[in-house]
């Protein structure tokens, strides 16, 4: 149970990160290649279509705010899913071969079935992940000792490492492959429409769900396996329904906008540090603070080689990295 002081605290964090989640949100609505007023962003927003810049705004930046928001609330909370699963504190998305696997169906795709539109695609990349991610859980609960963290990480870890080979092989080898791998391939929020925003948003919101659901579940087995079991927790289908949960989160946005690195790594570390191990807590502030990261890295690769961009997979990774080695420091510091 936690003091009063401590739920306020707590709750007062949270809503601020609604504030600046606004703000980020705004931010991406207003920078770009041409700026465009408050009041005109405004005007256009509530439905007037008389607007000069109107196209700009419904037609790229809201689509394009609406998958930063999407993408990053997925990957901070998949990111929470897989170091509570794994107990593992550097486990990020990828370790479970989701990229991996949604990378390569998604090179099968332009490759060998000449899929060059994303909003065909996506799906593909979407039902890779979800194949590998099986293919993983199988690998690392086969046998007579059942699910183990190590065994499920050693076993996303392989196929992670052959896939990614294969894919980089495949790549190569077809020019039209290289292409369109090559801007998916950066972690970049351009160029996508509605269409991926109204696909994406469904298999989000159930893999959120599916989250908040076993995330009381994750604190428990976060004592064990035995002592959950002992305390009432069904281990098996915890842990099955936090792979499905993962599949969809991390499977859609990284089919949807590429691999977005450290997003998933650093945002639970960052709310762990605020809120403690609750696994439940931790899930709330990662589905804020990893969108605040996702549009705020947007909205700097924007501004930094105007009129040019950098995608935001590239800027989150120069962010996220030494956010992770200040974490790092500090507990380190701490413990000393």
């Amino acid at each position: 149970m936690y003091s009063p002081q401590e739920r306020n605290r707590r709750w007062s964090g949270w809503v601020l990160s609604i504030v600046v989640l606004v703000v980020a949100g705004l931010l991406s609505l207003l920078v770009g290649a041409k700026s465009i007023p408050v009041t005109e962003v405004w005007t256009t927003l509530w439905g007037s279509d008389s607007a000069p810049d109107h196209l700009i705004v419904t037609g790229y930046r809201v689509p394009r705010t609406l998958l930063g928001l999407l993408a990053g609330i997925a990957l901070g909370v998949a990111g929470c899913l897989m170091q509570g699963l794994t107990r593992n504190p550097l486990a990020d998305p990828g370790l479970l071969g989701i990229n991996a696997g949604a990378a390569f169906a998604i090179t099968l795709a332009v490759a060998f079935f000449g899929l060059t539109d994303i909003t065909s695609y996506v799906w593909f990349g979407l039902a890779g992940a979800a194949v590998v991610s099986l293919a993983v859980y199988r690998l690392g609960t086969a046998g007579r000792q059942g699910a183990d963290p190590v065994r499920l990480t050693l076993a996303g870890v392989a196929v992670t490492a052959v896939l990614s080979g294969v894919t980089k092989g495949l790549i190569l080898l077809n020019a039209t492959a290289f292409d369109e791998m090559r801007q998916w391939d950066s972690g970049s929020l351009t160029g996508r429409g509605y269409d991926i925003v109204l696909g994406a948003a469904p298999l989000i919101v159930v893999g959120v769900i599916a989250a908040v659901i076993v995330s009381r579940s994750l604190n428990t087995m976060a004592l064990g396996d035995d002592l959950a079991h002992a305390l009432g927790v069904h281990v098996g289908r915890t842990r099955l329904l936090t792979a499905v949960a993962l599949t969809l989160l991390c499977g859609t946005a990284t089919a949807a906008v590429g691999p977005i690195t450290f997003v998933g790594l650093a945002v639970p570390h960052i709310a762990r540090r605020l809120v403690g191990p609750d696994q439940r807590w931790i899930v709330a502030y990662s589905m804020l603070l990893a969108p605040i990261l996702v549009l705020g890295s947007d909205v700097l690769g924007r501004i930094l080689i105007r009129p040019d961009e950098i995608p935001a997979g590239l800027v989150t990774a120069f962010l996220g990295a030494p956010a992770l080695i200040l974490l790092a420091r500090r507990a380190r510091v701490g413990a000393s």
